[in-house]
């Protein structure tokens, strides 16, 4: 599938149909996320969401990501153990998901860069984990300059657990 240009831009309601049908594909071809796929517009939409973006193209959305506020996610909590930083000034980088058809068109470190635009006006550093299984995304935050900044267990479903790895976002 060719794709026409893809546009980043805010998320408006009437994204959500189509991004949560892009996180249900997203799901089928690469197991992620391993949750709130049962529910997909209810865990787009979650609550403590910052705000939004979305990729589109040709009318269709084919990526998502969001800036949530940090409650208790494990990056945040070891960056403001670490930093000393007050968790007030964390957001959390998450909800990021590309079609595979527009992974070749620099998609998801669009909508990367477009969230940590809005962090760096907000004041906030911005931190996200990562499923070890999840190469090609470690690749991309890593290209982004992210650091390392500790390892956690991601908890879902009916006590599952698999690895993750917690980023911190560059400064400037």
């Amino acid at each position: 599938m060719i794709l026409e240009t893809v546009t980043v831009r805010p998320f408006a309601a009437k994204d959500l149909p189509g991004a949560a049908a892009a996180l249900v594909e997203v799901h089928d071809t690469d197991g992620y996320p391993v949750e709130g796929v049962e529910d997909p517009e209810a865990w787009i939409e979650s609550e403590g969401v910052l705000a939004a973006w979305v990729a589109e193209s040709g009318g269709k959305i084919v990526g998502h990501v969001a800036v949530l506020k940090a409650s208790g996610e494990a990056a945040a909590v070891l960056w403001a153990e670490l930093s000393g930083t007050d968790p007030a000034h964390v957001g959390v980088l998450a909800r990021l998901f590309v079609v595979q058809a527009a992974r070749k068109q620099a998609t998801g470190r669009r909508l990367i860069e477009a969230a940590m635009a809005y962090a760096r006006g907000r004041q906030l550093r911005l931190v996200l984990d990562v499923m070890t299984k999840d190469a090609a995304a470690i690749r991309l935050y890593e290209r982004l300059g992210w650091q390392k900044i500790g390892e956690t267990v991601h908890h879902f479903g009916a006590a599952e657990t698999i690895p993750a790895v917690c980023y911190v976002a560059p400064t400037g």
